[in-house]
């Protein structure tokens, strides 16, 4: 599994389509949004949890389709549903793989873009906490989706149509952690949500992955 991991991280930094594509699209977002609603620091303020979320939503979108679809045109993807290892572990490290080509860095950046959206303090390191507890969840949804267009033929618009609707309660809770951390009120209750989503999806859904290859690869 470290060797499939390490594979996996070198395709997506040598071509491209993880680390930079995102973190240029998280920056683009957080830059254009106060061009378009004006510079008032209360406006951006109000908005910069929401806005940060749903650029790092986005973000981590833009790659979703490389997670199978590189396997699937060179074989390898008949090869790893034959191997010895289980197909689910492999589904399990094609998302942290893309976990950590896109959902890690962003979480990283994300401070420095709240200063360009006038975050307020208090909740800088509440967004870090969300981001790096809802993250995981949409890599692993992404590999879900993934895993049921692999083959397809520009199967990245239809990836989107229906990855989105289950990212909502990731990206409600997510924007909620951030929204109540940064007005200094309780976080405990979206918090835990948030982090049922993301164990939940890490349990359930490399099954679900596995299930739907195996049936695209017959």
């Amino acid at each position: 599994m470290i060797a499939l991991l390490i594979r996996d991280l070198r395709l997506a930094m040598r071509a491209g389509g993880g680390f930079g594509l995102g973190l240029a699209f998280f920056l683009l977002v957080a830059v254009l949004v106060p061009l378009g609603v004006g510079p008032e620091g209360s406006t951006l303020a109000k908005i910069a949890p929401g806005i940060l979320w749903v650029g790092a939503l986005l973000a981590c979108l833009l790659s979703l389709d490389r997670i199978f679809a590189l396997d699937f045109e060179d074989g390898s993807l008949d090869l790893l549903a034959t191997a010895p290892m289980p197909l689910e572990g492999v589904v399990a490290v094609k998302a942290f793989a893309h976990w950590l080509v896109t959902g890690l860095p962003l979480t990283l950046v994300a401070p420095v873009l709240g200063l360009l959206l006038n975050l307020p303090g208090a909740g800088y390191g509440w967004l870090v906490a969300s981001l790096a507890l809802g993250t995981p969840a949409l890599s692993v949804i992404g590999a879900f989706g993934a895993a049921l267009t692999v083959g397809l033929k520009r199967g990245g618009l239809l990836l989107s149509l229906l990855v989105l609707p289950l990212y909502v309660p990731t990206l409600i809770f997510g924007a909620e952690v951030v929204k109540r951390g940064a007005e200094g009120q309780a976080v405990s209750t979206p918090l835990l949500l948030l982090a049922g989503i993301t164990a939940g999806a890490a349990a359930l859904l490399p099954f679900a992955s596995a299930a739907a290859i195996r049936v695209n690869l017959r």
